[in-house]
């Protein structure tokens, strides 16, 4: 199936640029977040907000952006079933075939000498999880990206073929939930470490 849009939310924006300008170049459409989206929009690349996807405002300092049946309905609907076809077109939710999420640098956070218990809890990334996973869970529709060294292969594949190969797609979901879990691993170390002081 050939990828028409694709969701960006990244913390670390290596490589970012020139990934989304192949996926235009590719006729995908972007839809963005905060950072992201204005980093998109200053290099001249079409991008839509992800409000304007899901008709609400990001809210709570961010922490409620992606959380969302218009971002999850999309990434999740399975596109051969037509009883979830149905529903998509229904509820008017457009399929999201490609999303690229790196997440908030926990690990990073907590390496800071002086770092408090409050910032590290609120670099714990709770939308990115949540899309990474419905994006690997559904790996037979979606292309998962959360490692940047893989944008140019993602990206090359797009723009030759449209979308991308069934095993890449099992790959990169692999890959996908091994960062989530390495990523959980971290954070309840982290806390294990705050209750053994």
């Amino acid at each position: 199936m050939k990828i028409k849009r694709a969701l960006i939310s990244v913390s670390d924006k290596t490589g970012i640029i020139a990934f989304a300008k192949k996926l235009n170049a590719a006729g995908v459409e972007i839809v963005s977040t905060g950072g992201t989206m204005r980093a998109i929009k200053e290099a001249g690349i079409p991008v839509m907000y992800v409000s304007d996807v899901t008709g609400f405002p990001e809210i709570m300092d961010g922490r409620v952006k992606t959380l969302n049946p218009y971002i999850h309905g999309g990434i999740l609907a399975v596109r051969d079933d037509p009883s979830h076809v149905a529903q998509m077109k229904e509820h008017k939710i457009t399929p999201i075939d490609l999303v690229a999420v790196n997440l908030y640098p926990f690990r990073e956070t907590i390496a800071k000498p002086d770092v408090t218990l409050a910032e590290a809890i609120e670099n714990i990334d709770i939308g990115g999880p949540a899309m990474i996973r419905a994006a690997a869970k559904n790996f037979k529709f979606v292309t998962v990206v959360t490692n940047p060294a893989r944008y140019d292969e993602v990206a090359d594949a797009i723009l030759k073929d449209g979308t991308t190969s069934g095993m890449m797609r099992m790959e990169l979901a692999r890959e996908a939930f091994r960062h989530t879990a390495e990523y959980d691993d971290c954070i309840q170390k982290y806390l294990q470490e705050q209750i053994s002081k």
